[in-house]
């Protein structure tokens, strides 16, 4: 009923060596990296993203306090990437748009989200200043969101 399957697996039991190809004998022939590892390019990586979308709102802040909380925030976000890259910078962008609040509102949204996503994985890998760091930006996110109807009266 069923064809059997031809091709060798690509899952092989933890241990298990590659019998062809380069480094046979030695090993799997692709690289391995530790949970730890995962989870330090994971973290960085949300954390990159969020670096980004802070910077985006910096430069798109007239008000000089946000401005200032920002600034920050986005310097704390690049020493805990460098942290987790093994001291190698992350690149900045420099940001040039119009302001408009639906914008701004969603830049918020996006990096409270991007914020929450750092945290989880901060957590899962016991990262107590970058879970401390995540947090607190979405805690600031969540400000920056509810100011605006605070102000309107809306909800």
């Amino acid at each position: 009923m069923y064809e059997p399957i031809r091709t060798k697996s690509v899952h092989k039991a933890a241990g298990a060596r590659s019998h062809s190809g380069p480094g046979s004998g030695s090993g799997p022939d692709y690289p391995h990296r530790s949970r730890e590892e995962e989870l330090d390019i994971q973290l960085a990586g949300h954390l990159a993203a969020l670096l980004a979308v802070t910077d985006e709102l910096r430069a798109l802040t007239t008000d000089t306090d946000r401005a200032a909380d920002l600034t920050s925030a986005a310097e704390q976000l690049a020493r805990q990437i460098a942290r987790l890259r093994g001291e190698v910078q992350p690149v900045r962008a420099t940001v040039a748009a119009a302001i408009h609040e639906p914008h701004i509102a969603a830049l918020h949204q996006r990096a409270h989200a991007l914020a929450g996503r750092a945290l989880v994985v901060a957590a899962s890998r016991a990262d107590t200043a970058a879970a401390i760091l995540a947090a607190e930006r979405m805690d600031a996110h969540e400000a920056a969101l509810a100011a605006p109807r605070e102000l309107t009266g809306a909800h």
